[in-house]
């Protein structure tokens, strides 16, 4: 099947795709002086970017989750701002409000800083429901309603948050209706003891220490709506559509889920393997992009049921169980 593709882009540029990689690599290799290794989620932040979607980075403290957010964000030259989630955060913190102008004897809206191109949402469930539930607009309309106006975002749009997944006190967990709103959950590791003596040498020799401060962009907000038009372009076969639509059927009638993903899951992993195809220097999908996405957009979207969770399985076993009932297409 993929020489069938090649063949049917042979007579296409690839200037496009030449350009691509190269700025790709670029964001890579920068990301590389400062964070130690977590290439596999510095793939899936930068395919959940390019598919336009938000990004949910779950992890213990001290595994770089912020860093990789703020350093993600610095190197694409756009608007960016952070917010930090706290028990006694108010809507308004988040969206802005409207102040009276003595002056012109009207009212004047405020922008909170919800309002940029990438916004840093660091440890989204200490906030209760309602400043969370103020994000629903936000994360699927690219709008904010305030008292019966309408404000609209840019296209570059996206929200990356980060959570800790193991202390409970004064946090609130997010409801499945947002959890849904995120493209992707990415969960960060513990690194390999390789990794974490590279880590110690860095800080020790600390001259090979890059700061953040010192990055500088190295792709501008056009080029990234540029690169993410290049989607469009992307070549998917039949086959492997009814292969994404196999993966999300097998959610929904497995006996370890209590709530399969919907139809927008579907859609999710059809645009991250475009995304991470392109990644990998190619304008065509193939099963490895979709088996590679699909566990970190459907793990968040299911909820497993309660002798599956007795048993031990988390969301991400049960899901790469289900993807390999599904028979590959050749």
């Amino acid at each position: 099947m993929q020489q069938v593709q090649e063949q049917q882009h042979q007579g296409q540029s690839r200037a496009d795709l030449t350009l691509f990689a190269q700025k790709m690599e670029a964001l890579k290799s920068q990301i590389a002086t400062v964070i130690v290794g977590q290439e596999r989620t510095v793939d899936l932040m930068l395919t959940a970017i390019l598919a336009n979607g938000h990004v949910l980075v779950e992890g213990v403290p001290g595994v770089a989750k912020t860093l990789l957010a703020r350093l993600t964000a610095r190197l694409i030259d756009a608007r960016f701002s952070r917010i930090q989630f706290t028990p006694d955060l108010m809507p308004s913190d988040v969206l802005g409000t409207t102040v009276f102008n003595m002056k012109t004897n009207e009212f004047d809206f405020h922008p909170g800083p919800v309002f940029a191109d990438i916004v840093l949402v660091d440890e989204i469930n200490r906030a209760p429901a309602k400043t969370q539930s103020a994000l629903f607009e936000v994360m699927e309309e690219r709008q904010v309603s305030i008292d019966g106006v309408t404000h609209g975002m840019g296209d570059l749009y996206t929200i990356l948050a980060t959570q800790n997944p193991v202390e409970q006190e004064g946090t609130y967990k997010l409801p499945e209706a947002q959890l849904d709103r995120f493209l992707m959950k990415i969960t960060m590791d513990y690194p390999s003891l390789e990794e974490e003596v590279n880590i110690l040498e860095r800080h020790h020799n600390n001259a090979t220490l890059v700061k953040l401060d010192a990055v500088r962009p190295v792709i501008t907000r056009e080029e990234l709506l540029e690169l993410r038009r290049l989607m469009d372009q992307v070549f998917v076969d039949r086959t492997l559509l009814q292969y994404i639509a196999l993966i999300v059927q097998q959610t929904r009638i497995s006996k370890a889920v209590y709530l399969g993903a919907s139809p927008r899951a579907s859609v999710a992993i059809l645009q991250s393997s475009k995304a991470y195809a392109l990644l990998q220097g190619r304008d065509f999908v193939t099963p490895e992009d979709i088996k590679f996405v699909a566990p970190y957009v459907l793990q968040h979207r299911l909820i497993l049921t309660a002798e599956a969770e007795m048993e031990g399985y988390s969301p991400v076993k049960v899901t790469q169980r289900l993807i390999d009932k599904v028979e590959v297409p050749k």
